[in-house]
């Protein structure tokens, strides 16, 4: 069966300095995610574009929404085949590549998830399904690249 889901985020630029886009280095990046009902995420660009290094920007959310979406079907696959996680932390990492234009895109994204689970029998089970995590992830199969993922399994 098909479904069809839909998403709304709103994007607010804060940036205007009181002379908008008069130059380039005339006004801040800076800028507000929301969603209704949920807090919002203060964003800028990367430092290497005059952005705030003290908040997020894409490439940042991008990799993040990456780690989310492998995290999420892996406990889900993980609750599903029995195998009991008690702890996850993942560092994602990015390779992005700008062109002489300025533009660019990811070339790379490797997740390092860290994954505890309760029981010696149950690692084999573990580590398998960070790859069926990987097939079923959403913004993974978004990409135009491969996402890699080097898991560290222990008890």
């Amino acid at each position: 069966m098909h479904k069809e889901h839909q998403y709304t985020i709103t994007n607010t630029w804060t940036g205007n300095k009181g002379t908008g886009t008069s130059g380039y280095r005339s006004y801040d990046r800076g800028h507000t995610l929301t969603a209704l009902n949920k807090a919002s995420v203060l964003c800028s660009s990367d430092p290497a574009f005059q952005g705030d290094a003290s908040r997020y920007n894409p490439e940042e959310l991008f990799l993040a929404s990456l780690s989310s979406c492998h995290m999420l079907w892996y406990l889900h696959l993980c609750s599903d085949a029995g195998v009991v996680v008690t702890d996850y932390e993942d560092e994602a990492k990015g390779v992005m590549d700008e062109n002489a234009e300025g533009g660019g895109r990811f070339i790379s994204v490797t997740l390092y998830p860290k994954v505890t689970v309760t029981e010696d029998h149950m690692l084999g089970k573990a580590l398998e399904l960070h790859e069926q995590a990987n097939q079923m992830c959403f913004i993974a199969n978004s990409c135009n690249f491969p996402v890699h993922h080097q898991p560290l399994i222990s008890v």
